[in-house]
């Protein structure tokens, strides 16, 4: 077969930007029989030096300093971004009207207008798109999907989850700045809910379906920080924790909390769902286990089991060991990249796309909305969103 090459423009040599390279970087070697294959042609980044040093790190053949001359090359076929979140709206409807595909950093905005501008370009473009929620690519998470839609778990009256760490609790820590932009509310929007909920509630509908309402509390613990881009102190216009339940199209009730304020915890994400029949429940610190408890059972055997998602003929599996060996949070990243790349072949949406994470920002919109007006709110999400 012969092979094509997408050739990619990073945007973003963070945290994100490194992920994202290696996910590219492992195509390759595990999904070879794809047609197309990632070519690292460009990263960009504000500092000549870094972008030199992460291109010859990772692999990339040239640098730019400026996204813009970056998306207006020819020889790049998609832009990647990885850039704090008040820089996404512009570069993708830039990056859109040059027809380029886009592959964005979750969350897809800032705030739902910025979203479905978003939407508007890639959709009036038509280019290909998607959002880079990679939890959905953890084969245990995968897995719970394909239970819940065998029917297993039977109706569902409940999903929960979490989402805590606790990096941001002395007060001398800046707002603003590399590193710390997710503390600068006009940097990112808002705090837990856009950073971290916005995983859970990603999960969620794709798992269980649309959230309709939501009743929503939220706290700023730490009120002013240093700002890094003045040096005097502001206040802090981000929620360091949030909390809200909700219900869910199906029926079900929806319980979720985040925080940076729960000390000892560095990425503590788990979700539990309970059905009639079964329940499933996952930690994103033990990634490869999903747990599952059958009513069903006879009683003499019933409890919760522990399924090691390392078998062959489980999601995504079959690309890596042999089964009892696990893989790692990173390679949820090789499988979005490598069912981005799958999709140009057969001509289909990778969700989730655009659209699907402006479901997620209206959740998000409507969570901060009902925190400060403290009351009820509709999200207006799409019921076929999933």
């Amino acid at each position: 077969m012969t092979k094509k090459s997408l050739r990619i423009g990073l945007i973003g040599c963070g945290f994100m930007g490194r992920t994202h390279s290696n996910g590219y970087n492992r195509i390759k070697n595990f999904f070879p029989e794809l047609q197309y294959q990632p070519v690292l042609k460009a990263v960009c980044a504000r500092r000549e030096d870094r972008a030199k040093d992460f291109a010859a790190q990772w692999g990339y053949e040239s640098w730019e300093t400026d996204w813009k001359k970056l998306i207006a090359r020819d020889d790049i076929d998609a832009i990647d971004i990885c850039t704090p979140n008040d820089t996404h709206a512009e570069i993708a409807i830039a990056a859109a009207a040059k027809g380029k595909m886009i592959l964005c950093e979750k969350p897809l905005s800032r705030t739902l207008e910025e979203g479905q501008k978003m939407v508007d370009a890639v959709e009036k473009a038509k280019v290909a798109n998607t959002i880079w929620y990679n939890y959905r690519r953890l084969p245990a998470v995968t897995l719970a999907k394909s239970i819940i839609e065998s029917g297993k778990l039977g109706k569902i009256f409940h999903f929960r989850a979490n989402f805590l760490q606790d990096w941001t609790i002395s007060p001398e820590l800046p707002q603003g700045g590399e590193g710390l932009w997710r503390l600068d509310v006009d940097a990112a929007g808002s705090g837990v809910t856009g950073d971290l909920l916005a995983h859970c509630i990603d999960t969620a509908m794709w798992l269980n379906g649309a959230i309709t309402d939501v009743s929503a509390v939220t706290e700023t613990f730490i009120k002013e920080r240093v700002h890094t881009a003045s040096g005097k102190v502001q206040k802090v216009g981000i929620d360091d924790a949030c909390i809200f339940h909700c219900h869910f199209k199906n029926g079900s009730l929806g319980l979720f909390e985040s925080t940076r304020y729960a000390r000892g915890h560095k990425a503590l994400y788990t979700f539990e769902i309970n059905g009639e029949h079964a329940s499933i429940k996952w930690d994103l610190h033990d990634l490869n286990r999903l747990e599952y408890f059958d009513h069903r059972d006879e009683s003499i055997v019933r409890g919760w089991r522990s399924i090691l998602v390392t078998d062959g003929d489980q999601p995504f599996m079959k690309r890596w060991w042999v089964p009892g060996l696990i893989i790692g949070y990173e390679h949820s990243f090789i499988h979005q990249a490598a069912d981005f790349l799958a999709s140009l072949e057969k001509g289909e949406p990778c969700h989730p796309t655009f659209r699907d994470a402006l479901e997620t920002q209206k959740v998000c919109a409507a969570v901060i909305e009902s925190a400060n007006t403290r009351s009820w709110k509709d999200t207006k999400v799409s019921d076929d969103v999933g």
